[in-house]
């Protein structure tokens, strides 16, 4: 018993010596290890101008994606809300059953010092939601 009221003493003067400890990160989103370099594919968008790959880095800003500025800035903005811009929907999430056509795109490199490997659909409510949230990283899969 006495080793450990030793030990409590001990660890809350080292605390107050040396100050709280710093913040854990959020999961690595909130930090930059190197460029973000993401390839867009799209299909079955209904238009043939958007049925191809897109290429996307950040910082500094490049690719032929038609918005990157605009997109880059959206995945910087999900980021800082410490949001993961390419998790999949939950399985346990309830979504509507809609069907938003049939456009499909995959996301696949790094972000955020993260491999990306990420498929979305226009498939129900919550794919739909998905697939929105990301414009203009995904140009609009609507038909």
């Amino acid at each position: 018993m006495l080793r450990l009221a030793a030990f409590a003493v001990t660890s809350a003067l080292a605390t107050a010596v040396a100050g709280p400890l710093p913040p854990l990160p959020l999961g690595g989103l909130l930090t930059k290890t190197a460029p973000d370099r993401l390839a867009i594919t799209m299909a079955d968008t209904g238009n043939r101008q958007l049925d191809r790959e897109y290429r996307l880095e950040c910082d500094p800003v490049g690719g032929d994606h038609p918005q990157r500025e605009q997109a880059c800035a959206r995945l910087d903005q999900l980021a800082s809300e410490g949001r993961d811009p390419f998790a999949p929907v939950s399985k346990r999430q309830l979504c509507t059953m809609q069907h938003g056509g049939p456009a499909t795109a995959r996301i696949t490199g790094t972000w955020r010092g993260h491999k990306v490997d990420a498929t979305f659909r226009r498939t129900d409510g919550c794919e739909i939601s998905r697939w929105d949230e990301l414009e203009p990283l995904l140009p609009s899969g609507r038909s």
